[in-house]
């Protein structure tokens, strides 16, 4: 069989005829041409994940996987139970411990093109290690195992985990090293490894004088200094910020065919670099991001007081954004897919995406997994935000008291002033007629004293109506009880605050709303749909810009049957950015859904008769209805209360005070709010018009056992519950997939190397007990990222040399053992930073406003900004100059920065002519060559060698060579005969300079680290 075939291969070559050793040769001759690929020795114990399931997946289930329309001969092998069950035939596939009688391995050694296995029309084969493989699984019991990333890690109780943290990360490298017999590489020069350690932690070249210290400090703790350093380095976190910004597809616009902005994107950038310059633990940097807004502790800026875990919440807001879209249905089902899949891809390695018209093909996850998390989604509240909510600086329960304090106060005198009163106690309350129910659906009634089933965002609205408030006059004088209304002027105006109903299905022509206000909006969101302009949907908002109630009616005909909520808040869009000025305000009665005609409701009555002494005490504990407040009104009117209260005045005056300290920002970005509980069906193949019967109940991914189980299915949206679920330590997948990212930024490849994807389709660990070594310490260690990165940076495996050619090439061409450290391409943004940084033109400020993006030419479209930016982007890092989708810098996007339409954990890395063409023409390069040159001639003591020295140490961080000096000399003298045929103006030293130093950029060095 194949085992026995596999094994008789490695015969003594002693025993060879001459006519065998004469075939060697000729096949070596044969091989020198083309090697072949290295094939390892059958392990010792074959592992169904490592070793089978691959082969599975490749060769076999296309005809005999999960999927029942391709399956044939009803045979199943992604399940033990489909594997080893009887044929019709009386026959196993798989006998486990007995490959003779498995009727697969039968087959998969059958020459009968009618029997083998796999069919000759699939074009797919079974290699004979693979064949050997598979026999000497089922020979050992064909052992099934769950797949490999859903399965707990190693090492996770302390005794095995304190052995492998002594053992460490070189031991693990070590141990392939030995088992493919690979020799290690020796440790790199201090110059590369200061630009190595440099580079990947900050995205910059190292100084000259940092090099200069590193070489001449001898002691034994000299590398550990750098490595701390730069870790240190407020450039750190800008570096390590954009590799997070790639995985949510960062940009500052929505793309489409407007581009709109994407409001306070920038200030989700610099969260992310305060972030990793903090060292924030990643399992609160993943709880900011799902659930920031519904953490109990939000985190605070203390530097400018801003809620930074709310701002994590822009993480939403990057997916683009449809102009107009006819089927609003289906393009938010388009921008949820698109959050499930970054969220999955981010947090969890998974294509959760797969499961959306289907059971996943690969991995364990259903449909009901997928529309399980779209629930979360849709029950979450897409809004602005303000950037400076207040929070600790402003005790918003200190004011509700001070109101409390104040109606008590008042209440105390007039129930003295109502007990010596010889009236009965009594007020008659007329019966008032009901509404016909059937023509008016009331939405939202705010004349009472509370909300109802509305939600209060923010500030302005408070969590009551304005039911009962006192109305003072500046005299101090008691005018009236208000009467019930939601008014964001709870505590002022210029305070930001929404109002949102609860989804409800759309079955009438038209929603009215009582409202009055001033730069205000009313709008009816449907299906999430928030871009509400024409030609399509500009009847949907409505913009409130008076002081006398006024009925604002939308027509809603052309979305009958779909789902909507209403939305009113101070403040408007402008081309699709909230803005709201500070005299900004907006009041409603009601809300009411009507087919023709508005019917104003009644009020509710409880009774025809009241207790004034109980209306009072309702009064004071803010629960009396309005018709009480009338009653009392009735009696102030009259004059039966005192108006005026002499000691009142002091709790006004602090209340005064307090209410003018609250303060709003301008400012706004995109983030989220938590909306109602909503369980979504699941779209029959993906089709929103195609609906089961029942919804799905939210739920974690039903794969993933964990040992606190979170119930998704809460009265909200779920998001913060869906959050616990992903950090909780005993997920399998969270710790493994950011210390995989980690591995993958330092070496230029994951120990897994799809990033983005831990299921079957993605790439088995290289490493895998590294990586569960890696995921345990992670998580004891508080998942810190730096202190992660700092213990990789120490390893033998990081600081080894980049050989230029070595025996490991015939092993190990791939480097997948890590004999040696690989040669990485550094990113477009390092590319562009290290020659500003080498011309003396870079500006390290930190935070901001993009630079607008330079427009050349050829870049033309809708949503084309009016005005360009420089050239050099102001000389700020790249980091911080804009991202417009349908505006992309053509220098980055040469060098494969992704264009923001998903999740790039791992950058394609090209090498095409265009690229060449950029370095070569491109009028930034050439601007920095010759800002380079300026710098380097404005001292004219420098020598000739000398200038080459200066040149390479800011370009290349090392010194040129005696033979590079000469080879400098030589260009120099070719450029200068060839300038003096140029006209005058071109005959100059600094153009010279300028296209030596051009050439030095278009280096592979320069764009290379080793």
């Amino acid at each position: 069989m194949g085992i026995k075939r596999f094994e008789r291969a490695k015969v003594s070559n002693k025993y060879l005829t001459a006519g065998a050793l004469l075939l060697l040769l000729l096949s070596a001759l044969y091989f020198l041409k083309a090697p072949a690929k290295y094939l390892p020795a059958l392990p010792q114990t074959v592992d169904f994940n490592y070793d089978i399931r691959p082969i599975f997946v490749q060769k076999c289930f296309l005809c005999h996987g999960p999927d029942p329309g391709s399956r044939k001969g009803n045979l199943r092998l992604d399940t033990y139970e489909g594997a080893t069950a009887l044929s019709k035939e009386g026959l196993q596939a798989i006998d486990p411990g007995h490959a003779d009688k498995s009727s697969m391995v039968f087959r998969i050694n059958h020459k009968d093109p009618e029997m083998m296995m796999p069919v000759p029309t699939s074009n797919l084969k079974l290699t004979e290690r693979e064949i050997a493989l598979i026999e000497k699984w089922i020979e050992q019991g064909a052992i099934w195992k769950q797949h490999w990333s859903f399965i707990p890690p190693k090492f996770a109780d302390d005794k095995s985990f304190k052995e492998a943290d002594r053992k460490g990360i070189d031991y693990f490298i070590n141990e392939k090293l030995d088992e493919n017999g690979l020799t290690a590489a020796g440790e790199a020069d201090k110059n590369t490894l200061i630009r190595r350690v440099t580079y990947l932690l900050t995205g910059l070249p190292p100084t000259p004088e940092a090099i200069e210290a590193f070489i001449a400090d001898k002691g034994p703790k000299a590398y550990e200094k750098i490595v701390d350093n730069y870790l240190a380095s407020n450039r750190y976190g800008e570096r390590w910020a954009r590799h997070w910004m790639d995985i949510v597809r960062y940009a500052e616009t929505k793309g489409h065919e407007f581009d709109y902005t994407i409001a306070g994107a920038w200030r989700y950038r610099d969260y992310l670099v305060r972030a990793y310059n903090d060292d924030l633990p990643y399992d609160q940097f993943i709880k900011e991001q799902i659930a920031g807004d519904l953490l109990k502790e939000q985190r605070i800026n203390v530097s400018n007081g801003s809620n930074e875990s709310h701002l994590a919440t822009v993480f939403y807001a990057m997916s683009e954004g449809t102009h107009s879209p006819v089927d609003i249905r289906k393009d938010e089902a388009d921008r949820i897919d698109n959050i499930i899949d970054v969220t999955s891809k981010a947090f969890q390695g998974l294509t959760i995406s797969c499961a959306r018209c289907h059971d996943h093909k690969f991995d364990p996850i259903s449909t009901k997994d997928y529309y399980s998390l779209f629930g979360v989604l849709e029950g979450t509240r897409f809004s602005p935000v303000s950037v400076n909510l207040p929070t600790e600086k402003i005790n918003f329960n200190l004011l509700q008291q001070q109101k409390d304090s104040i109606k008590k106060l008042i209440a105390s005198k007039w129930m003295e002033e109502l007990t010596v009163k010889k009236d009965k106690p009594i007020v008659n309350v007329p019966t008032i007629a009901k509404a016909n129910p059937s023509a008016t659906i009331m939405l939202g009634d705010f004349r009472e004293n509370g909300l109802g089933e509305w939600k209060s965002d923010g500030l302005a609205f408070g969590n009551k109506t304005t039911l009962g408030n006192p109305i003072i006059d500046q005299q101090n004088k008691i005018v009236s009880l208000d009467e019930g209304k939601a008014s964001s002027r709870f505590i002022g105006t210029g305070l930001f605050g929404a109002l949102r109903s609860k989804d409800f299905i759309i079955d009438k022509n038209f929603i009215g709303v009582c409202a009055q206000g001033k730069n205000a909006s009313i709008r009816i969101v449907i299906d999430n749909f928030q871009l509400i302009q024409w030609p399509i949907y500009g009847g949907i908002e409505q913009r409130v810009d008076t002081t006398k109630w006024t009925n604002f009616t939308l027509d809603v005909t052309p979305w009958k049957g779909q789902k909507a909520y209403i939305e009113i808040l101070p403040g408007v869009y402008d081309s699709h950015v909230f803005k709201m000025p500070k005299d900004a305000f907006i009041e409603a009665k009601y809300a009411i859904a009507f087919d023709s005609i508005w019917t104003a409701p009644p009020t509710q009555k409880k009774a025809t008769a009241l207790d004034l002494k109980e209306a009072l005490t309702h009064w004071e504990s803010s629960e009396a209805s309005s018709d009480e407040i009338n009653a009392l009104n009735g009696l102030l009117h009259k004059k039966a209360f005192s108006a005026t209260i002499p000691s009142l005045s002091l709790l006004l005056d602090t209340h005064k005070e307090l209410s003018s300290s609250f303060s709003d920002s301008t400012d706004f970005f995109d983030g989220v709010y938590d909306g109602f509980g909503k369980n979504s069906p699941v779209f029959i193949r993906g089709s929103h018009q195609s609906l089961s019967e029942k919804p799905v109940a939210r739920s974690f991914l039903s794969a993933i056992k964990l040992n606190n189980t979170n119930n998704l299915n809460v009265a909200g949206s779920g998001r913060l519950q869906l959050a616990q679920s992903i950090v909780d330590p005993s997920n399998p997948l969270t710790a493994r997939v950011m210390v995989n990212r980690i591995w993958h930024h330092l070496f230029g490849k994951g120990i897994v190397e799809t990033v983005d994807n831990f299921g079957l389709q993605g790439k088995l660990p290289t490493h895998p007990d590294l990586l569960d070594y890696l995921a345990v310490k992670f998580q004891k260690e508080n998942y810190s990222v730096k202190k992660m990165i700092r213990t990789i940076l120490l390893t033998e495996a990081f600081k080894r040399s980049v050989p230029a050619a070595d025996a490991s090439e015939k092993i190990d061409p791939d480097n997948v053992w890590l004999s040696h450290y690989p040669l990485i391409r550094i990113e477009s943004e390092a590319i562009r930073d290290a020659m500003l940084f080498a011309a003396e033109k870079l500006d390290t400020t930190m935070y901001g406003k993009p630079v607008k993006v330079y427009i050349t030419d050829f870049m033309n479209g809708r949503g084309k900004p009016g005005v360009s930016g420089p050239i050099d982007g102001l000389g700020r890092r790249s980091i911080y100059q804009e991202v417009r989708r349908n505006f992309l810098d053509p220098m980055m996007t040469t060098f494969d920065r992704p264009i923001p339409f998903t999740s790039f954990g791992k950058r394609t890395v090209t090498n095409v002519p265009s690229q060449a063409l950029i370095l070569l023409n491109d009028p930034f390069v050439a601007m920095q060559a010759g800002a380079m040159a300026t710098n380097l001639l404005a001292n004219k003591n420098r020598s000739f060698d000398h200038k080459i020295q200066w040149i390479y140490e800011r370009a290349l961080s090392r010194q040129a060579t005696s033979e590079e000096i000469a080879d400098a000399k030589s260009f120099m003298q070719q450029l200068t005969v060839l300038y003096k045929k140029q006209p005058t103006a071109l005959n100059d030293d600094k153009a010279i300079w300028k296209d030596y130093i051009h050439s030095v950029f278009n280096l592979k060095e320069f764009i290379y680290l080793n």
